[in-house]
Order: C-alpha cells, then sequence, then structure tokens
C-alpha cells in the first residue's frame, strides 16, 4: 500500500539573498527529516496554490514565514481556515514559528508583538512537567536548546490549548491542541549554518537592538534534540 505524503505548507519565501544562499523553507525541512524514502508534497498557499484535501495526506508541517500573522494577508487566513477543518478532519499537524502562531489564531488565541521585543538566537527550552507523558514530547530531556527567531509570539493560547514548553522569553513556545494536533515557536529544522546566516545578514539591525550578534554566532551549537521533535512528529504518521 502506498503511504501517503507528509505534507509541507510553505508559509511565504525567505529574502532573495537568504534564499540565494540557503534555500527555502521546504528545503530546510526535507534536510532535517534526511528521509530520501519519505514521501514529501509542497503547498505554497502564497502562490495562490491550493491546499490539500486532509484526508490525502497523513499529516502537515506548517513552516515559518516572513509575514506576520497580524497582517491577516488572504492566503493566510485561507490557511488558517484550511486548519480548521484539517483539525475537524483529525489531520495531525505540526506548526512551527510562524505556522505556530498562525495554529494558535486559527483556533482562537491571541497573537501580536511580543512586549520586549524580538527572539533570536539559540537558547534553552524547558519543557512542562506534563511533557514527560506526551507523545511528541515525552522522549525530549525537560532541558534543550533550540534556535529561535521571531518579533510576534502567542500572547494568549488558544481556550483548551496546553502549554508544554516556554523560553525565558516566551511562555508559549510549545502548544498542544488535541492528541495529534501541536506547535512550537522555536525551529527544529535549522542548523547552524543556517542560524548563522539569519543572524549576519541583519547584524546591524540587531546590534542596534543591543544584541550581542558575534557572540550569539559564536555560541551556536548542533540542537539534535530539537530537531528530533520533527523526526518524531513525522515517525509517528506511518
Amino acid at each position: 500500500m502506498n503511504r501517503k505524503p507528509l505534507a509541507i505548507i510553505q508559509m511565504g519565501r525567505p529574502p532573495e539573498d537568504l534564499r540565494q544562499a540557503m534555500g527555502e523553507q521546504s528545503d530546510w525541512m526535507l534536510a532535517a527529516l534526511d528521509d530520501p524514502g519519505l514521501p514529501v508534497r509542497v503547498f505554497r498557499p502564497h502562490d495562490d496554490e491550493p491546499l490539500p484535501d486532509p484526508r490525502e495526506i497523513a499529516g502537515a508541517v506548517l513552516t515559518g514565514s516572513w509575514s506576520m500573522v497580524t497582517d491577516r494577508e488572504p492566503w493566510s487566513e485561507r490557511t488558517a481556515q484550511w486548519l480548521r477543518a484539517a483539525l475537524q478532519a483529525e489531520l495531525a499537524p505540526l506548526g512551527i514559528c510562524y505556522g505556530h502562531q498562525l495554529m494558535a489564531h486559527a483556533f482562537g488565541g491571541v497573537v501580536d508583538f511580543h512586549p520586549q521585543g524580538r527572539e533570536i538566537g539559540q537558547h534553552a527550552i524547558e519543557l512542562h512537567p506534563d511533557a514527560g507523558a506526551d507523545t511528541l514530547l515525552g522522549t525530549l530531556p525537560s532541558s534543550f536548546h533550540a534556535n529561535l527567531t521571531h518579533e510576534q509570539s502567542v500572547l494568549v493560547p488558544p481556550d483548551g490549548a496546553t502549554v508544554l514548553g516556554r523560553s525565558r522569553h516566551d511562555p508559549h513556545q510549545v502548544l498542544r491542541y488535541g492528541p495529534n494536533a501541536w506547535s512550537v515557536q522555536f525551529h527544529p529544522e535549522f542548523s547552524p549554518a543556517l542560524m548563522s546566516a539569519c543572524l549576519a545578514r541583519r547584524a546591524d539591525v540587531f546590534a542596534a537592538e543591543g544584541f550581542d550578534v558575534q557572540g550569539m554566532m559564536g555560541a551556536l551549537g548542533p540542537t539534535g534534540d530539537a530537531r528530533q521533535l520533527l523526526r518524531t512528529f513525522v515517525s509517528r504518521l506511518g
């Protein structure tokens, strides 16, 4: 029997300089998964591509973006509507960064600019005690490092969502919406090289905001535990 494909819902494209050097979000996901036998389809709603029928895919990963959820772009709102239908159809989604925020928005939460500004670089994610029994997070250590870059955050989770992880900056780093639906603010797919490229391309901006960019770049290392979350999600799809 043919396996249903994993859908990568790519939420826009990176800035052109980063795209030329490092590829696009779907490329980063595929590299992180490192599974040549995995059936995958990429959908780009920002290019007016139709979103998949939830019955025809095994699960969906929603990527990060350089857009803002609060802009309510038509393609983004269309994806939010699709998410609501997909959850009703019991599809398994995993939202990452923008995807995390869009899932929270789609299900009734509040997303906006973080009152303390940007979170960027490599930071510790602290899992809540309840995460130990979670089917996605249960094998991860209670604290691990992950790559982050975002200005907006989930300020108020949706009713019924469970908060399973936090960082010092953001108390809503990991949310679960049901037995098979999660989202994370951090980037499990980012490599040190990609995080370094994101820091370097806007180093002057980040320095002006008070960040020690060279120090952050020098401290980057592998984030295998964060990446394992992505691989565990896909392995659960069968």
